[in-house]
Formats: structure tokens, C-alpha cells, sequence
């Protein structure tokens, strides 16, 4: 059984950093392309960034790109998401999801799917 866990959101100020962790287990990470997605209060779950299945590809939603990064360690079987330059639109629930294809950006291609970490981002 696959499994996902994010960490690493908190609530910070406009222009701070964070980054978040997608631990993966049951599988291992290398067998997935890699994504992470957000969902605001009221709004639909959006793309945000992927990551092939040896990190040397990856792909950013536009309004994340140049402030966002995503990155994997498959010998740590985790992805992450650097955050900076935060701003409150990217307030959010974060989720990473797993799926075999390249390069899925809609959520109906990830397979599996953590439970979300909260990003709140103040002015």
C-alpha cells in the first residue's frame, strides 16, 4: 500500500520561505513522477509543480515559477517543495501525489495522494 505524508507547513509572513516534505512509503519513490498541488479556501485543486522520475525534469505552474522548486531524494524516498518569495496567494492546502505518467498536470492522472499540509502566508 502506497502512502504519502506531507509536512512542513506552518503559517509565515509575505516574502518568507518554507519548504515542504512528501514522505513516500510502500513503494519505492523512483517507481513515480512526482507532484505537488494546492487547493485554496473555495477553490479548485490546481497544478503546481512535477518532477520526472530521476528529478532531471521538472515543470512549475506559472505562478509559482522562479519562486518555487521541486526536488527529490529517492534514497530518502522524499520530494520537496522549496517555497520562497511567499505570498498570500499561496495560501493553501498542499498535497503531493504519485503518478506513472509524464507529465501528468491534472489531478485525475496521480494515483496516490497525501492528506494535505496547510500553508498560510500573512501580509
Amino acid at each position: 500500500q502506497v502512502q504519502l505524508v506531507e509536512s512542513g507547513g506552518g503559517l509565515v509572513q509575505a516574502g518568507d520561505s518554507l519548504r515542504l516534505s512528501c514522505a513516500v512509503s510502500g513503494r519505492t519513490v523512483s517507481s513515480f513522477n512526482m507532484g505537488w498541488f494546492r487547493q485554496g479556501s473555495g477553490k479548485e485543486r490546481e497544478f503546481v509543480a512535477a518532477i520526472g522520475l530521476s528529478g532531471g525534469s521538472t515543470y512549475y505552474a506559472d505562478s509559482v515559477k522562479g519562486r518555487f522548486t521541486i526536488s527529490r531524494d529517492n534514497g530518502k524516498n522524499t520530494v520537496y517543495l522549496q517555497m520562497n518569495s511567499l505570498k498570500p496567494e499561496d495560501t493553501a492546502d498542499y498535497y503531493c501525489a504519485a503518478a506513472l505518467r509524464w507529465l501528468a498536470l491534472s489531478s485525475r492522472e496521480y494515483a496516490y495522494w497525501g492528506q494535505g499540509t496547510q500553508v498560510t502566508v500573512s501580509s
